[in-house]
């Protein structure tokens, strides 16, 4: 393997994964989830691993750790594609994540110190002081505002410690970028403003301590974003039915 490899060198940093596995595994996530590999698409593993410059085992392992995390699918004798998405998926996504983040935000009130509160209160001015951004807007841009997006909701529910439920919300979380990255840029009605008041809400019952008014500006919050996307997407989903 050539020593120029980019997944070594990644492997090889201190800051990223520490096997050839985990750094194929974070580079094909990477691309799923920013929509450079799209639902249905054949994951070939030999261009895989002559692209990574890495072994078949290596990409195969991978390949297999995504089928555990929803985001590739794997079928006796046809290999891997990406996983498939759906209006019905996207509403599903959307209910689970209300279900489980409802519930670690409510215990989160009921339970978070000084210190959570402060996580929230930090998280929440972060994401108000950078401009809003969408899908289809500069990559870069989207990129950091996501980042910061997932920084505060995470925050929210960081007050209720459940290794089980947060690994689940993660997974969750991220199908829903997923399909947010997937729809296409478009009028869906939703203003930018719209989703800085949603937060606002969420952040107002949290400082009130009123666990019922959070939770369901949560759902609210969840609930336009799914119709958002499932307006935006230009027909995308249903389309990718017969994937």
């Amino acid at each position: 393997m050539s020593s120029a490899s980019p997944i070594l060198h990644y492997a090889l940093d201190g800051d990223g994964p520490r096997s050839l596995t985990s750094a194929v595994q974070e580079r094909i996530r990477a691309d799923i989830l920013a929509t450079r590999l799209l639902p249905g698409q054949k994951l070939h593993i030999a261009g895989l691993a002559k692209q990574f410059s890495v072994s078949l085992a290596a990409v195969r392992e991978a390949l297999s750790r995504l089928v555990a995390d929803g985001l590739v699918q794997a079928a006796d004798q046809r290999g891997f594609r990406v996983s498939p998405v759906s209006l019905e998926d996207l509403a599903d996504v959307t209910r689970s994540r209300i279900e489980i983040e409802g519930l670690m935000l409510r215990r989160s009130i009921e339970l978070g110190d000084q210190a959570w509160f402060n996580a929230v209160e930090a998280t929440w001015g972060t994401l108000k002081a950078f401009p809003h951004r969408f899908p289809g807007d500069d990559p870069l841009h989207y990129d950091e505002w996501a980042k910061h997006h997932n920084a505060f909701h995470l925050a929210l529910v960081s007050g209720y410690d459940s290794p089980w439920l947060l690994r689940f919300r993660n997974l969750l979380h991220e199908q829903s970028e997923r399909y947010r990255r997937l729809s296409i840029r478009r009028d869906s009605g939703r203003d930018p403003a719209d989703v800085d008041i949603e937060h606002a809400a969420i952040v107002d019952a949290v400082i009130r301590r009123d666990a019922e008014a959070a939770v369901a500006a949560l759902a609210k919050h969840f609930t336009a974003t799914k119709d958002s996307v499932a307006i935006s997407s230009g027909g995308f989903l249903e389309a990718d039915r017969a994937v």
